[in-house]
């Protein structure tokens, strides 16, 4: 039988999730994803005209993601200000992550960028960005295959386990795999490992997400339902 982790939760179990749309009300759409005390906060701009020239795609819009920490967030030392390293990694994952779920052929020649900024941290930050900047997609009206769902999946104290939380994460010997999710099709758009595990221990990660990912999915279209209700521009 399985064990009870730091906080509680079983294996399988992600943190309590929180979203909603519409958040930037001078966005062409927004989204805030909340996981346990990660906060992410997305938003849409253009699409616009791609420049230098060079950049643009004739056939299709380019999608740009803009990941930050911001300075005061983390759960443990202080952000430093501004573009790093790790930052511009994220964004080119992000990109990766949406790209196949976004329809941009109506947009050649074109940037779409989000914007998301990490208010507060606590783990499951690129995941909570990219479950985030979908919400936000969708929400500013582009044509998506599906949502775009992610979690972070690994191995802590010897488990395989979903929605690692801080500590989990910190652990030395641990195993970090955040996973985005087209969970309609159980369609992965990213996989990332840091960290060696075994064969078996991977294929038993990639089950566990699975049913989380329509989990987090769920939530995702239950915020921009929500929304167009209150709106009123449709069910």
């Amino acid at each position: 039988m399985s064990k009870k982790r730091n906080d509680g939760r079983a294996v399988g179990e992600a943190r309590p999730m929180e979203a909603k749309v519409g958040v930037v009300p001078s966005a062409k759409g927004s989204a805030m994803f909340k996981i346990g005390n990660t906060i992410a906060v997305a938003a849409v701009r253009g699409p616009r005209k791609l420049h230098p020239k060079f950049l643009q795609d004739p056939e299709k819009g380019k999608l740009r993601c803009f990941y930050n920490m911001i300075s005061f967030s983390g759960a443990g030392d202080r952000v430093r200000p501004g573009p790093s390293r790790r930052s511009k990694e994220i964004n080119l994952v992000m990109e990766s992550a949406l790209t196949p779920a976004i329809d941009l052929s109506a947009y050649p020649g074109c940037a779409v960028d989000v914007f998301i900024n990490l208010i507060q941290t606590d783990a499951g930050t690129r995941c909570a960005a990219i479950t985030a900047a979908s919400m936000a997609l969708a929400d500013a009206g582009f044509r998506m295959q599906d949502i775009v769902s992610a979690i972070a999946v690994g191995k802590a104290n010897g488990e395989i386990v979903v929605d690692l939380n801080y500590e989990e994460d910190s652990d030395e010997n641990g195993v970090d795999i955040p996973i985005a999710m087209m969970p309609n099709e159980e369609k992965v758009t990213l996989l990332q490992l840091d960290g060696r595990i075994k064969k078996e221990e991977l294929a038993k990660a990639l089950e566990l997400v699975k049913p989380v990912c329509k989990k987090i999915g769920e939530v995702q279209r239950e915020a921009i339902i929500a929304r167009h209700e209150k709106d009123g521009k449709g069910n």
